[in-house]
């Protein structure tokens, strides 16, 4: 693969082939996230299941592919990154499809399940593979990453609704088959990529967490996707519309995820920095989720705001996903591996929760719950802040001494004719006398007039 870099003003879309076969993969890969959301009503209504049981389609998901993450370089570093690529691609292509053919709640939640193992796969290793091909260097890698992730969120609602007029197995078969294309085309356009030198442990992930930093990265994460997945999850239900109805709001919810994650994130973080860009991002996040649990009745509410998150969510996919791979002192690949885990097991568990929470109690408990986590991770964040600020600095250094090396390059003959000026200058006043040995006197060691 290769590996060119190009200035800090190359634009992260001028890409290999191989690079936008993966980033193709990664847009229908994130369709998944979103891709139930119209069809929840419709699949608690047809196949006789609660709201609880719905929300297991994520959770299935997300905890499988949270637990996943850990082995995901174990296998990378055996079988080569291309080949794990292939092989996560092959496990979403069968599962979609079989989650389509199933006729129960449970199947479908199993099938999900086998997934989210191949979502594992694929996610950990395509941004690795994206950061190693694209040109641009890692902040263009991640530009790219986040892009593809923002339109798969942005047109997973969007076909779902779509797919889901017709029936409920409908987007189910659409991802197979937009999978079974981005299958081929990694197969054709991908090189093939050696086995590493090194073969990664199951424990790293792990014992990575070891490092303070790290872990408390990533279990705001953790913090922030409960609250993120507590509203993807359960306010479809809260809204009462139609798949397609559904699909149009997350939709809009989508575009701001992907407007955010790619545009607005790297410019509150050139202005403000990572920190303080992150801390407006989580208090955006945690006012709209007390607003959808003060007034979960007010659908008209509850829908404005649930657009809007999606400049919260797009927001902190970016940052934080950037702050976890500048601030970890392990390997990206493990730092990925880490942060991945621990996050998903939040976005896994939240929606389920929820449902409980809103069967047995009320509705507004989980939105509350969801508020409070995302302040607690606001919080933790605050205890890195100095590890965020040096990345920071660190990240805008290369740019600090590109500035310095090109205003040196442009006044190298204006220093040089000062130079000559006041040197000339000087021995107009004070002639210089040869020595014995003719070395000029005020050049002698020693000598009072030594320069």
């Amino acid at each position: 693969m290769s590996t060119g870099h190009t200035g800090a003003g190359a634009s992260p879309f001028r890409q290999p082939r191989a690079v936008w076969a993966v980033a193709f993969a990664c847009v229908i890969s994130f369709m998944g996230i979103g891709l139930v959301d119209p069809i929840l009503p419709a699949l608690a209504g047809q196949l006789q299941a609660s709201p609880t049981q719905v929300e297991l389609l994520f959770t299935s998901y997300l905890v499988v592919t949270a637990i996943a993450m850990l082995g995901t370089g174990w296998v990378s570093s055996r079988i080569g990154a291309k080949r794990t690529l292939v092989a996560g691609l092959v496990l979403i292509v069968v599962f979609a499809a079989a989650a389509a053919a199933s006729g129960s709640i449970g199947g479908i939640v199993g099938f999900r399940a086998g997934w989210g193992l191949g979502n594992a796969l694929f996610i950990a290793t395509s941004l690795a593979v994206i950061v190693g091909s694209a040109s641009g260097g890692f902040a263009g890698a991640i530009v790219l990453y986040e892009t593809a992730l923002g339109i798969g969120i942005a047109s997973g609602p969007l076909l779902g609704g779509l797919l889901g007029t017709v029936s409920w197995r409908g987007p189910f078969f659409g991802v197979s088959a937009l999978m079974l294309i981005a299958l081929v085309a990694t197969v054709v356009l991908v090189e093939p990529t050696p086995r590493p030198a090194r073969r990664s442990r199951l424990r790293e992930p792990i014992t990575a967490l070891r490092h303070r930093s790290l872990a408390t990265t990533s279990v705001t994460g953790l913090l922030y996707n409960w609250g993120f997945f507590t509203l993807l999850g359960y306010s479809p239900f809260l809204l009462d519309l139609s798949a397609l109805q559904l699909g149009g709001v997350f939709f809009a919810w989508g575009i701001l995820v992907a407007l955010f994650a790619v545009f607005g994130a790297t410019m509150l973080k050139n202005r403000v920095g990572t920190l303080r860009s992150l801390y407006g991002a989580l208090g955006l996040i945690a006012v709209i989720l007390l607003l959808i649990g003060l007034f979960p009745g007010n659908r008209l509410l509850v829908m404005i705001a649930v657009i809007v998150s999606g400049a919260a969510v797009g927001l902190n996919n970016t940052l934080v996903t950037t702050a976890v791979m500048s601030i970890s002192p392990v390997p990206r690949n493990v730092a990925s591996a880490t942060y991945g885990f621990v996050r998903f097991i939040g976005g896994g568990l939240a929606p389920f929760v929820a449902g409980l929470l809103a069967e047995h109690v009320n509705v507004q408990l989980p939105f509350l719950i969801g508020a409070g986590a995302v302040v607690v991770g606001a919080l933790l964040l605050h205890t890195v802040r100095r590890a965020l600020d040096d990345a920071d600095a660190e990240a805008a250094r290369p740019v600090e001494d590109a500035a310095a090396e090109q205003a040196v390059g442009e006044v190298p003959a204006v220093a040089e004719e000062a130079v000559l000026a006041e040197d000339a200058l000087r021995r107009e006043h004070h002639p210089v006398l040869p020595g014995r040995d003719g070395v000029p006197a005020d050049m002698r060691e020693g000598s009072g007039r030594s320069r």
